[in-house]
């Protein structure tokens, strides 16, 4: 009787411990966009994809003035 008691206790301890891990990984998002953000929070960039990214935007021809910008010069 006393075994099963201990071997309860440390089942209910190992339970309790699985769930407040999972509680500690698991996000609940509003929206899409949401968990996209947080998950490029999380993801680190390869240095060779940053620095291509960061050469493709050097060479991006700059946009024209808008319309209502023009139109009130």
């Amino acid at each position: 009787m006393k075994y099963e008691k201990k071997f309860r206790q440390q089942e209910h301890q190992q339970i309790s411990a699985a769930q407040s891990h999972l509680n500690q990984t698991a996000h609940e998002f509003a929206t899409p966009e949401e968990m996209l953000r947080h998950d490029a929070k999380q993801t680190q960039v390869p240095p060779q994809i940053a620095h291509r990214l960061s050469q493709s935007l050097q060479n991006e021809p700059l946009s024209p003035r808008p319309w209502w910008k023009r139109w009130l010069q």
